[in-house]
């Protein structure tokens, strides 16, 4: 058996590399794309004109795609940690016959060079057949997760979410790491470029979705991983305002942070935003590493560099996280949502019930969970003083093994109880509607390793394979698991189309509340979807008590 270690890095490049994995679960075609710019006329194929030109997609029967579309400039040269700038127009019909390239990445595994473009502002569409209803279809633009190290939105198939949902689907690609979330003393509060080109690609998408048979009146920003993590500070940014009416967050918000230790022993926690000034100080001292002088002219220094040489371990590890105190983000998003500072547009929000589990099974080679003082070496490297505390609620005669216990109370207290607490901050204010993704036989990716005695169970990231086509799973999904997936499609669709997922034939789901059973399980099987309490089965209010201790 082959075991994929875990650097050991410290802070936000674990983080990044955690969530990161999530690209083992993508398709590569990203990585191999065309490049940019007019590509020759091919004989057939949809025309769309859009406000730079027009495009010429493909057509798959009930549905069609229209792929690398450019929606800014590419941000090199002098544009490189810049705000997003319009895409220049093209004249004739530009191929929208494939994705554009990948923004520029450090492979998830092992070592090698970088890989993408830094020209990599690009967006694809897919929209069903057929002619859209007068009011236009719904739009749902999705941003990838990947710790915002990695990944691309040419990596999700999107065609069966919109012919089966009558929804117009956009992907998008965000600069990544130290080219999407640097900050330096001479950038000033300049917010997050990689959240920036976010909300250029909305505008993009409000100027252009009714060329598609979209209504830009009716747009749901949604995203898993660090895609929900960067939803969810969408909906506390103010630059934000008007660009999307409805979010849906998967496995991850603002508050999701990691405990000590997580995976990786002696790793501190950390969540997933910093201060502007933290960023800026981390830039300065990068910049005098790369041989670039102190204070005036370091910037054009620094934008005198390859590419290749900013996209390093070193700098993703400096660079993989937003940054918050710019106009941007005012304030931590954790904070803004407590406080009830978010956009007023209703919200689907849940989680994997086995979250952690990827992260713990991928590593158990290098970080093994043996026996009963392997795991409470981990609980006192993790919790301290609290050790006790946390192994009385979790104890392993709960569990069979003591790897699955480390994964349970890692899944509560990273993923579980922190969208709990967001649910109970949106539903103060907002319609907000909790899930929870419970297939315990989820298909695995192929690509993830075999682990004797242990399932992944509902992993981090296993639902996408239910809502997107073409990834690559180590046995298909069977007949009740395709009930699910369409059932699920159903849902997310709907609440795109009117902010509620309920519809005719489909069990009811309800609003949110603390108390009860409130929280949706999607599950294969006759009684797979049914509201269930939550915040018990995953002791958040041990938790709670844990976090205000």
């Amino acid at each position: 058996m082959q075991h994929v270690r875990l650097p050991h890095r410290r802070g936000g490049a674990l983080l990044a590399l955690l969530l990161a994995l999530l690209s083992v679960t993508s398709v590569t075609s990203a990585a191999a794309a065309a490049p940019p710019g007019p590509r020759p006329r091919t004989p057939d194929g949809p025309v769309v004109g859009t406000d730079h030109g027009p495009v010429r997609g493909r057509s798959h029967g009930t549905y069609a795609t229209y792929e690398g579309i450019p929606y800014a400039a590419p941000p090199t040269g002098p544009l490189r940690w810049r705000a997003p700038q319009p895409a220049r127009p093209w004249e004739g019909v530009r191929d929208a016959g494939a994705p554009g390239p990948k923004c520029l990445q450090l492979p998830v595994f092992g070592t090698g060079p970088a890989t993408g473009s830094e020209d990599c502002l690009y967006l694809n569409v897919t929209t069903p057949a057929g002619r859209a209803p007068a009011r236009g279809r719904p739009v749902m633009v999705w941003v990838h997760g990947g710790g915002f190290t990695g990944g691309s939105g040419g990596e999700y198939a999107a065609g069966r979410m919109a012919a089966r949902g009558d929804a117009v689907v956009v992907t998008l690609n965000y600069r990544l790491g130290a080219l999407g979330f640097f900050g330096h003393p001479e950038l000033g509060d300049a917010p997050s470029f990689g959240l920036a080109d976010q909300q250029a690609a909305l505008r993009w998408v409000r100027a252009n979705a009714a060329r598609f048979g979209g209504d830009p009146r009716n747009v749901t920003l949604f995203g898993e991983s660090a895609g929900a993590i960067s939803t969810c500070a969408q909906l506390t940014s103010p630059t934000a305002a008007g660009l999307f009416h409805k979010a849906v967050l998967q496995s991850g918000s603002c508050n999701t942070a990691f405990p000590r230790g997580a995976v990786v022993p002696g790793t501190p926690g950390a969540g997933f935003f910093e201060p502007q000034k933290t960023v800026q100080a981390a830039g300065a001292a990068a910049a005098g590493r790369l041989g670039c002088p102190e204070g005036p002219g370091a910037l054009d220094c620094l934008r005198g560099l390859s590419a290749e040489k900013l996209i390093t371990p070193e700098l993703s590890q400096a660079f993989g996280k937003p940054a918050y105190g710019n106009a941007l983000l005012p304030e931590a998003p954790a904070r803004a949502l407590a406080a009830g500072r978010f956009h007023r547009v209703p919200v689907i929000q849940g989680t994997n019930s086995d979250e952690m589990r990827l992260f713990v099974g991928m590593n158990l080679g290098a970080y093994p969970l043996r026996d009963a003082h392997d795991y409470r070496a981990r609980l006192t490297d993790s919790f301290g003083a609290a050790a006790d505390a946390v192994g009385a609620e979790y104890p392993l005669s709960a569990y069979p093994t003591p790897a699955l216990a480390w994964s349970a109370l890692l899944t509560d207290a990273t993923f579980a109880c922190s969208a709990f607490r967001a649910d109970r901050a949106l539903a103060a204010h907002v319609a907000t509607y909790a899930y929870e993704f419970a297939d315990r036989d989820a298909p695995v990716v192929q690509g993830v390793p075999t682990v004797p005695g242990f399932p992944y169970g509902a992993s981090h990231a296993f639902e996408l394979a239910y809502l997107f086509s073409a990834f690559p799973l180590q046995k298909p999904l069977d007949e009740a698991q395709v009930a699910l997936s369409d059932r699920m499609t159903d849902y997310w669709t709907r609440f795109a189309r009117t902010g509620d997922p309920n519809g005719a034939g489909a069990p009811h789901w309800p609003l949110f509340r603390d108390r009860g059973p409130f929280t949706q399980s999607l599950a294969p099987g006759a009684d797979g979807i049914r509201p269930v309490g939550f915040g018990a089965a995953h002791h958040c209010a041990f938790w709670e008590k844990q976090r205000q201790g």
